[in-house]
């Protein structure tokens, strides 16, 4: 699962590939809310804001 912003939604989609042999799901991180978990404050590979949740 990888939490990313715009600049990296690429790098995520193409590590998550690599890692699990098929293609993630890709959600706004403003379109989904889950009751056990918050979301990070920073992207995955930066320190900007998220937009992506890549599962």
């Amino acid at each position: 699962m990888y939490v990313v912003c715009n600049e990296h939604l690429e790098d995520a989609i193409e590590d998550f590939v690599e890692a699990y042999e098929q293609s993630p799901d890709v959600y706004e991180l403003e379109q989904v809310s889950f009751t056990d978990w918050a979301s990070p404050k920073t992207c995955n590979y930066c320190d900007k804001q998220p937009k992506y949740l890549v599962v």
